[in-house]
């Protein structure tokens, strides 16, 4: 098998096995990211020679027998980590000669069990985007067809590991960042509990909706890749101080006579047929295996998309105040202190961020605050009470992921709303602060990859993983590979 075909737990074998190193793992995807990324556009930095020093300090960890589960596992981040002494730009003009003073805890966490960094990918400018479109960096295609967008905005991170740039990688899920592309590439993308993961470090955009998680290529890695981030930080005043479970141990505990719930909201007559067609033989797949299903109701999902986009764009109107061209990112030359600032904002941030910080200041203005913000922050307890009386009839809910599968690339960035609507599905979980996950479910009838949403109940990651890997094993789609 070709190392950069592996998973983690493949890899580990063999590095624990000294049947390669991690210097030739970590090579062979260097090579890999520069053959391919021409075609693909993951990358926004390699950061090569780091990641061949960072080898060769595991391969001497390996040669001493201390061999982590990510000791020289080689992986990229998405460019919204702080990476100490590392270009980080979250995709965006403004930050395009920032080098951060220290390091995102989450990526410290990684590092210090051995793992090796290839660089930073890929997104959506400030994690603000459905399809990767909106990077000052370039676009991100689909490696399964490079004329279709990988989803956003964790865009790079999914297609780098559909088009195998990278073991695993890290992504955020704002309001489906990580699950959407997850979806539309054909990887396994898990967005956990807010407060689960330490968001320190992590440019922010919408501080109260914001976590942290991983692409990977299988539910076995998911679950190493959480075991490994999950636990609380001080430095996160959001982090939750709750017991870590062991996420791995609980992935062969099968489905029989667990309760999964069928929102009928996600069911809706606009679903693609090829998506509706893959849920349909999903649900067929959990029956065979012992799982009971039971029709549930979340009456307000129609306002979450309205509620979110209030939310989440009052959120980033007040974190996005500091980029102002006086203490770091990119400064215009003016005459004055407030053409400085007005010069440095238009020249730094793309047309969406704009939308956004505007939409954001608009609900929170004077004499429109109480109307707009107030008002969806009332909405949001309603969405959050229905997952909480949903949750006391079921263990976990499957529901489609995105609508349809990848669109084309230009096909929706005229028409904001349509491009807003493609997280329909994904974005009330954000706003109940639970956890969901996509896993593979099928191929559109062009050959898209298709994901199921699987949605616990908070700090529930070890039932939706147990539940994603009884499907996995019980299926074929996660072996399939895009053909880049």
């Amino acid at each position: 098998m070709s190392i950069f075909n592996m998973t983690i737990h493949e890899l580990h074998s063999a590095l624990k096995g000294k049947q390669i190193s991690s210097l030739e793992a970590t090579s062979a995807m260097l090579e890999r990211i520069e053959a391919v990324e021409p075609h693909i556009g993951s990358f926004i930095t390699v950061t090569s020679e780091q990641a061949l020093a960072a080898a060769k300090s595991a391969d001497q960890l390996i040669a001493r027998g201390e061999c982590d589960l990510l000791t020289g596992i080689p992986l990229a981040i998405k460019d919204i980590f702080l990476t100490e002494g590392i270009r980080t730009t979250c995709g965006s003009r403004i930050l395009h000669n920032f080098i951060p003073p220290y390091s995102a805890t989450s990526w410290e966490k990684l590092r210090d069990r051995g793992a090796v960094l290839l660089g930073k990918l890929n997104q959506d400018e400030f994690a603000m985007g459905s399809s990767n479109e909106s990077s000052a960096y370039g676009v991100t295609r689909n490696p399964w067809d490079t004329t279709c967008i990988p989803g956003g905005s964790s865009g790079g991170s999914a297609a780098a590991v559909a088009a195998r740039q990278a073991t695993a990688t890290l992504g955020t899920d704002t309001g489906g960042s990580i699950r959407q592309p997850a979806s539309h590439c054909g990887c396994v993308g898990l967005k956990p509990t807010y407060g689960r993961v330490s968001r320190y470090g992590v440019i922010a955009y919408a501080s109260s909706l914001d976590q942290v998680g991983p692409l990977t290529r299988d539910v076995t890695d998911c679950a190493v890749m959480l075991g490994a981030l999950a636990g609380h930080d001080p430095k996160d005043s959001t982090s939750v101080d709750t017991p870590v479970p062991n996420y791995s141990a609980a992935l062969p505990q099968g489905v029989k006579g667990l309760r999964i719930g069928l929102p009928k909201e996600y069911f809706i007559d606009g679903l693609d047929p090829d998506v509706q067609k893959a849920m349909n033989a999903a649900i067929e797949t959990y029956r065979r295996l012992g799982a009971e299903f039971v029709d549930i109701s979340l009456p307000h999902t129609d306002y979450a998309v309205a509620t979110y986009y209030l939310i989440a764009t009052a959120e980033a109107s007040s974190n996005l105040a500091r980029y102002d061209g006086v203490r770091f990112g990119h400064r215009a030359e003016a005459d004055g202190l407030l053409e400085m600032y007005t010069r440095s904002r238009s020249e730094g941030f793309g047309s969406e961020v704009k939308r956004r910080i505007m939409l954001g200041t608009y609900a929170l203005s004077s004499g429109y605050y109480d109307a707009y913000y107030v008002k969806a922050q009332k909405v949001r307890t309603l969405i959050m009470n229905d997952f909480i009386s949903a949750f006391a009839n079921v263990d976990v809910m499957l529901t489609p992921v995105a609508p349809t599968p990848a669109f084309k690339i230009g096909e929706k960035i005229n028409d904001p709303l349509q491009m807003y609507l493609s997280d329909i599905f994904t974005i009330p979980v954000n706003l109940a602060g639970t956890c969901a996950m996509s896993i593979p479910a099928g191929f559109s009838a062009s050959g898209l990859p298709i994901g199921l949403q699987l949605i616990g109940k908070p700090f529930g990651e070890e039932t939706i993983l147990r539940a994603g890997f009884a499907f996995e094993q019980a299926t074929e789609w996660h072996t399939r590979k895009a053909t880049i």
